[in-house]
């Protein structure tokens, strides 16, 4: 019998390294294999050509079923949103790498702060955390703010001025809540060089880690 494989869905090439990384240590003798459009996060922000991310997450989806996946993880917030009506339609289980991270901010505190360095990564983290919310039957007050400049920095090559940036904006945020998440996976670097005395989530390690506690149940 084959090994179990996982396959991970990106929307950006930094963050297959880290992934792989945390795959390693969480998912022993599990196969993994990285699919990537590199373009739907910007094209998101086009309507003509967001109408187009549904079907051609579907489709790669539907790639990693016929390679063999068990499953997929999403690594992206931004389409986070999809998991459900792709794993519908695919036929496969499709998971939000971003899922256990809002279940653990919601346990955290009633005041949550959301960053972020896009819109169209923003509003879908917002309705995760709302919708992991309603389930704890909790009702947390959430501020967000987009870390203007940011991404521009990243996209650019610039990894110290986006930290900086987005260290900034936790300090910002953080003496006002119980909790700040990042709602990129890209964004985790500049959490370690913010100064605060509140947690500061971010979705791989607990992503990932819960991704094989599920494997691990069945």
């Amino acid at each position: 019998m084959s090994a179990q494989r996982i396959a991970f869905l990106h929307t950006g090439a930094v963050v297959i390294a880290p992934v792989m990384e945390l795959a390693r240590t969480h998912l022993p003798g599990i196969a993994t294999v990285n699919y990537l459009d590199d373009k739907i996060v910007a094209d998101l922000g086009d309507d003509e050509l967001a109408a187009s991310v549904p079907d051609r997450l579907a489709d790669l989806v539907d790639a990693a079923r016929r390679a063999g996946a068990d499953a997929v993880m999403l690594t992206c917030s931004s389409i986070s949103h999809l998991a459900a009506p792709t794993a519908d339609r695919v036929g496969i289980p499709v998971l939000r790498i971003d899922e256990a991270m809002a279940d653990d901010a919601v346990a955290t505190g009633a005041r949550i702060a959301v960053l972020a360095t896009l819109p169209t990564t923003l509003r879908p983290t917002l309705a995760l955390i709302q919708e992991r919310a309603d389930l704890a039957g909790k009702s947390p007050t959430i501020v967000s703010e987009v870390v203007d400049g940011a991404f521009a920095a990243v996209s650019s090559g610039d990894r110290d001025t986006h930290d900086r940036l987005v260290a900034a904006a936790i300090e910002r945020r953080a003496p006002g809540v119980d909790v700040v998440v990042l709602a990129q996976a890209s964004m985790a670097s500049a959490a370690e060089a913010a100064d605060v005395s509140v947690p500061v989530l971010t979705s791989l390690v607990p992503g990932i880690t819960r991704l094989s506690q599920t494997l691990a149940a069945r």
